[in-house]
């Protein structure tokens, strides 16, 4: 039998109670973090691991530390604790240094794992995949909440997220101490520049959604002064601010005087976070966050 058959067979139950309650607590869901990794090593294991497992005697065993490069923000340790255990099964001795959530320095050591070292090595770029890309987005994060600090606004995040990883890159970006928009289109409603056009205007898009599902929160994009007045005399209580100038978003605020919950969007960074968030807006949408996220440089370091 080969190891990749070993490995596929590897069925869901094999991951520790402990570790399921955990990734279900995160909102991440056990069962499709389990699928994510899945499909992530079929990409890798399409037949063996020609390298490592010729190479690396059967019964070599050896430590990996998972270390970081950079200083960030370590998100997905749960991650890729269950590539690690789906490769490896039973054989495998993990231990978590840090905690997602975490403020890491180059060198730290985040996740510490024991078994076969040709299995380690299997699984070592799927779980740096992971545990990099989740950590980018919640470091990302982090700045953007250090750079709004004393301001009100918080930053929140979109839907522009890698298809099939929402779930994921969304805890990340709660790692970083940001807040989520809607999860999915059916959670929130959020009238568009399009559906506006649909629909005849941004008050008659806001009602339609309005009487058909009254227990839905709906928010409502405009690019200017007139649209919020419209807003704010049919009582609606969420408006997205889209490419409004700093005078524009103060202005808004102004006009709304705490009538609704007012978010700033289109295209905002880091360098006019500041700015942005001192009109008074209560959150600043940041697709960046997930859809341009630097990876956090993480490496294995394997000790036999």
């Amino acid at each position: 039998m080969s190891h990749v058959t070993e490995i596929a067979a590897l069925p869901f139950v094999s991951l520790p109670d402990e570790l399921v309650t955990e990734l279900d607590a995160t909102g991440l869901g056990a069962h499709q973090v389990y699928d994510a990794v899945v499909r992530a090593l079929a990409e890798d294991l399409p037949g063996d691991d020609v390298t490592s497992w010729s190479t690396i005697p059967a019964d070599d065993t050896a430590t990996a530390n998972l270390v970081t490069r950079r200083p960030g923000t370590v998100a997905g340790l749960g991650v890729a604790e269950v590539v690690f255990r789906h490769v490896i099964g039973e054989a495998v001795e993990v231990s978590r240094i840090a905690g997602d959530g975490d403020v890491v320095r180059p060198g730290d050591t985040v996740l510490r794992v024991t078994g076969p070292t040709a299995l380690l090595l299997t699984a070592e770029r799927t779980a740096l995949n992971f545990i990099g890309h989740l950590s980018g987005v919640a470091t990302a994060t982090a700045a953007w909440v250090a750079a709004l600090d004393g301001t009100g606004a918080r930053v929140r995040d979109t839907r522009k997220t890698i298809p099939g990883h929402r779930a994921m890159e969304k805890y990340a970006v709660r790692c970083g101490g940001g807040v989520n928009h809607r999860h999915s289109l059916s959670d929130m409603a959020l009238v568009k520049d399009n559906h506006v056009v649909a629909a005849g205007g941004v008050v008659a898009a806001w009602k339609l959604i309005r009487d058909r599902h009254p227990d839905v929160p709906v928010q409502v994009e405009v690019d200017n002064l007139d649209q919020v007045r419209e807003l704010l005399d049919a009582g609606v209580e969420h408006i997205l601010l889209d490419n409004m100038d700093p005078a524009g978003l103060t202005e808004a605020v102004a006009i709304t005087d705490g009538r609704a919950e007012l978010e700033a969007s289109g295209g905002l960074t880091l360098e006019v976070a500041a700015e942005i968030a001192s009109t008074g807006v209560d959150y600043i949408a940041v697709g960046a966050l997930t859809h341009s996220a630097m990876v956090l440089d993480i490496g294995m370091d394997l000790r036999s």
